[in-house]
C-alpha cells in the first residue's frame, strides 16, 4: 500500500484542498495515518473512489447518493 499526503493527492489527482477535505469528512476517504499535522491516504483507495465519484457525478447523481453507495454499498 502506497501512502500519499494531502499535498500529493491534490497534485496527482487535480482536486482542491477543500474538495479533498470535504470528501474525507463525508467518509469517502480514510486517513490511514497521521505524520505530525499531515494526513496520509491510501493511494489505491483515492484513485478508485475518485474515479467512481467523478463517474457518478457525470451521470447526474448528487453527492448524498454517491456517499450512500460508496460508504454503505447501496445500489443507486
Amino acid at each position: 500500500m502506497r501512502l500519499l499526503s494531502t499535498k500529493d493527492v491534490i497534485e496527482k489527482y487535480k482536486v482542491s484542498y477543500q474538495t479533498l477535505n470535504y470528501y474525507t469528512n463525508m467518509g469517502f476517504f480514510s486517513v490511514i495515518e497521521r505524520q505530525g499535522n499531515k494526513r496520509m491516504y491510501n493511494e489505491g483507495e483515492i484513485s478508485e473512489k475518485l474515479k467512481a465519484i467523478r463517474d457518478m457525478k457525470n451521470q447526474g447523481y448528487p453527492l448524498r447518493l454517491i456517499a450512500r453507495k460508496l460508504n454503505h454499498g447501496v445500489s443507486v
